[in-house]
């Protein structure tokens, strides 16, 4: 192991290597084809991290850096995984001097266009975004000399493996390649017999042998009510858990009842926007809440330690899935508990997934106060009042040219019209978006509210009707009277921390003196 590398790694605590790094890093330091089956948390990140670092910094340093031609690429099945390669490599790289980006979808291509034209020598990416940015030219793999395919089976599982085709198409023959992978299936042998020259394979674990290291649990409940209160008192410990649902909806839904009931919890879907999705991630990994909900999209891109419990609130639909969401518990040499919910329903399609898995567990009947459940739960964690929902803010304002406070004629005039010189910004839908997503004033996260637009809502007007907010009121409908002293011309308002959400206020020559605009047709 390079000096500089043993270093980087003692003050991160790292003073042992796991099977895998042992069994690969020999081949790896000298250049070889790996093919490594390990599962997920067995230490595979690092163990083609520092033989890339090691290689590209030492030996085959590719002379001065090049806009848009990497040195090294990983490429990752989801976005959440390439932020945590990279958190992980980008210490190791700064030991040699190299430096690192981050390619993925779901935000804007600007400051990834930006990195790669400064020059990058290690790119982290999920195949879409980095085959855009290859067809509009800025980025260029022909100077690439190790490349690395990580979770090479989840690729396969969301239908990445022609995009990867033809990246891996345009790397050089020659350079080295690590791939890493629980299976060889579902295609994934057919890219290792394409690109792999003469790999070295290292089998550390088996695609299930995760098993062993947890405890499973199978609790039946009598029905749905049952079911809520023992997820509820599952969540209640001090410890790390993750929450897996089916949908969105419920996992949105979850979070919010969890929060409510005084359990600090945040989710995880595909319906977040990607600063959303870091932000409730990073207070999951930094221990600022303890309880994440998520759907699957979690069930392979979260790589946090020292999660002591996974709940499968909603049994999986297949085997597969049902091991790579409990493998996020029993993590680097760890244990972990897992439990899975079974309605009456539920139960002969669960037996059937738990035989696929080779999972053996006697099924218990519990309820939220049953000794197995006290147990499971160990100390339960401090009650955390939620925090208040802040009303509309009463903000004073004085009187501008003959108008009133509320910023609107008080003459004839529903909340539902256009106010003097502009829309009022109060409601307008973003119908599609992530439930209460909208937009605020300082950019797009996932916790935004509804913006007015004079009534409008952006949804098409049903057939023969008005159109209709999401709210299901008519277009331009009144709701209530303005309140005095609202923030001026804008309805709806609400203040989040030191930010106010869905107001404005408008200045002195926003609006004429004292008189309504017009009413727009809501035809």
């Amino acid at each position: 192991m390079p000096a500089p590398l043993v270093k980087v790694l003692s003050s991160q605590g790292i003073d042992t290597a796991f099977p895998i790094q042992v069994d690969t890093l020999p081949d790896t330091l000298n250049g070889r084809d790996v093919l490594g089956r390990g599962k997920t948390g067995s230490g595979k990140t690092l163990a083609f991290s520092i033989p890339m670092v090691s290689r590209l910094g030492g030996n085959l340093a590719g002379g001065k850096r090049r806009p848009g031609r990497p040195l090294g690429l990983i490429l990752a099945p989801t976005r959440e995984l390439a932020t945590q390669i990279t958190n992980a490599i980008t210490p190791l790289a700064e030991a040699y001097g190299l430096n690192t980006t981050t390619i993925f979808g779901g935000v804007s291509q600007g400051r990834q266009v930006t990195a790669l034209k400064a020059g990058v020598d290690i790119v982290v990416a999920c195949p879409g975004r980095l085959e855009d940015l290859m067809k509009q030219g800025f980025v260029n793999l022909d100077s690439v000399e190790i490349t690395v395919l990580d979770e090479a089976d989840h690729m396969a599982d969301l239908g990445f493996l022609p995009v990867v085709t033809r990246i891996l198409d345009k790397t050089p023959g020659n350079g080295q390649r690590m791939l890493f992978s629980a299976t060889l299936d579902n295609g994934v042998d057919k890219i290792v017999k394409r690109f792999l020259h003469d790999p070295v394979m290292h089998s550390v674990d088996e695609a299930n042998s995760h098993v062993s290291a947890m405890t499973h649990h199978v609790f039946e409940v009598s029905g749905v009510d049952a079911k809520k209160e023992l997820v509820q008192k599952l969540a209640s410990g001090s410890g790390r858990r993750i929450l897996f649902m089916r949908t969105k909806h419920q996992a949105k839904k979850l979070a919010k009842s969890l929060t409510d009931a005084g359990i600090p919890s945040v989710d995880l879907h595909g319906n977040l926007s990607q600063v959303a999705r870091d932000r409730n991630l990073a207070a999951f990994s930094a221990g600022t809440v303890k309880v994440l909900v998520a759907t699957d999209v979690a069930a392979r891109g979260v790589h946090v330690d020292d999660i002591e419990l996974v709940i499968h609130v909603d049994p999986p639909a297949e085997h597969k899935a049902y091991l790579h969401r409990s493998g996020r518990t029993a993590r680097a040499g760890s244990t972990g508990d897992v439990v899975t919910v079974v309605l009456p329903e539920q139960k002969r399609d669960t037996d059937a997934l738990l035989r696929k898995a080779a999972i053996k567990v006697t099924p218990q009947r519990v309820d939220a106060a049953s000794p197995a459940v006290d147990a499971l739960v160990g100390d339960v964690a401090a009650y955390v009042k939620p925090a208040p929902r802040v009303e509309a803010p009463q903000q004073q304002r004085q009187s501008q040219g003959g108008r009133s406070q509320g910023g609107r004629s008080q003459g004839g005039r529903s909340q539902g019209g256009r106010s003097e010189g502009g829309r009022s910004q109060g409601g307008r839908s973003e119908g599609g978006r992530d439930a209460g997503a909208s937009r605020s004033g300082g950019g797009r996260d996932g916790a935004r509210t509804d913006r007015n637009d004079g009534g409008r809502s952006r949804d098409s007007a049903p057939a023969g009707g008005a159109r209709r907010e999401r709210t299901g009121r008519p277009a331009g409908a009144a709701t209530s009277a303005p309140r005095s002293g609202s923030a001026a011309g804008r309805s709806g308002g609400a203040r989040v921390g030191s930010l106010q959400v869905g107001g404005l206020v408008r200045g002195p020559g926003s609006g004429g003196a004292g008189r309504s605009a017009p009413r727009r047709s809501q035809g």
